[in-house]
């Protein structure tokens, strides 16, 4: 009897047990897709939502001129979305200016030791004659070491903000080179503008000796009695000099004017006439210094008696015959040749005693 109940009691929870069953299955049914969704968020790849004002950058920068808007701010750039020259002008700074820069400054030294090594110094083919001539009055010679002065300190100091991070940056460190570019920095903007008083001294003083004339072409072609031992006739000036002189006027007037835009914003220029101004003043700068460079040896240790040209007024006579020979013969003919006595006893003066000749008439038969 009691096998009979067991057997009915486990046949009544049959139904029982295949609900369980049933139940078990929906549910794992129902999980497992879910369980699958998570594990394909976990490693599908997220959805990218377009950023639409990047487009708009973008199309703004693909264009060939500068974006100009409408705004309510003042300012000659304020309505510039974007302005794509400015990077030009960075990759044009950092790599053709700066190397090309040293390329030209390193030629020009390698070029004048070599020539020296080659050459030599230019000395005076006869001894000193002892006499001399009035070359320079003390006003000429004060304005040409005023801007020559100028004129070094401008160079090194642009020279130190162009190369400086390259060449001066590693060796000192950042705090020494810090110091070093900020202070170049100022004193290039505070004296920058001084050099165009120098630059007007100097044409007014010296712009009617260095028109050019005949014979100076010759002079050039021939390489001015630098290259091989020739006397070349030459007036006050030769061409060289002149050459030297119009290109300081010419090309230091074109640094001086965008170096002007650089250092005074106020002219109603934007970033981009400001950019050009960059180019202007460093290739300007570059050349002028390379060719100052050249006339900085031969009026110091390449050329026997060119110094005491602009460190006393007088030059030997016998020096005025091989380099300046029209201007030599002319101060001959109206009888200016000096004695060293005379000389001596006119330090000083700009007019001499008794038997010594007018410095005024002088300076107007140069």
């Amino acid at each position: 009897m009691r096998s009979n109940s067991l057997s009915y009691s486990w046949i009544a929870a049959l139904p029982l047990m295949g609900l369980l069953s049933v139940l078990i299955l929906v549910l794992a049914f129902l999980l497992l897709p879910a369980s699958a969704i998570a594990d394909e968020q976990k490693t599908a790849t997220p959805i990218q939502i377009p950023n639409p004002a990047a487009d708009l950058w973008r199309e703004v920068r693909q264009r060939d001129v500068v974006g100009v808007g409408t705004t309510q701010a003042a300012g000659v750039d304020a309505g510039t979305l974007i302005n794509p020259y400015g990077s030009n002008w960075t990759q044009f700074r950092m790599q053709m200016l700066i190397p090309y820069g040293g390329y030209l400054l390193g030629g020009m030294l390698l070029l004048l030791l070599v020539f020296y090594l080659v050459r030599g110094r230019i000395r005076m083919e006869e001894a000193p004659s002892g006499k001399k001539l009035f070359r320079y009055t003390v006003y000429e010679r004060t304005i040409h070491w005023f801007q020559a002065s100028l004129f070094l300190f401008l160079a090194v100091t642009g020279l130190i903000m162009l190369f400086g991070r390259s060449l001066i940056l590693p060796v000192t460190g950042p705090e020494v080179f810090s110091v070093l570019a900020s202070a170049s920095k100022e004193g290039h903007n505070l004296f920058g503008p001084v050099f165009l008083l120098a630059l007007l001294l100097m044409f007014i003083q010296f712009v009617r000796r260095n028109i050019y004339e005949r014979g100076d072409l010759t002079w050039l072609l021939r390489g001015g009695g630098i290259i091989g031992k020739t006397h070349l006739p030459s007036n006050f000036f030769n061409m060289g000099e002149k050459t030297l002189f119009w290109m300081l006027i010419l090309i230091g007037g074109a640094i001086v004017a965008s170096g002007l835009l650089l250092v005074f914003p106020v002219f109603g220029q934007g970033r981009v006439i400001m950019e050009l101004s960059h180019v202007a003043h460093g290739i300007g700068a570059l050349v002028m210094i390379t060719a100052v460079l050249g006339h900085i040896y031969i009026g110091s240790i390449g050329m026997e008696g060119a110094v005491e040209n602009m460190t006393t007024g007088y030059c030997d006579l016998t020096w005025a015959k091989e380099h300046h020979s029209n201007w030599a013969e002319r101060c001959e003919q109206h009888g200016e040749v000096l004695s060293d006595e005379q000389v001596a006893r006119s330090q000083g003066s700009h007019r001499y005693q008794a038997d010594d000749v007018d410095a005024e008439t002088v300076r107007e038969t140069n």
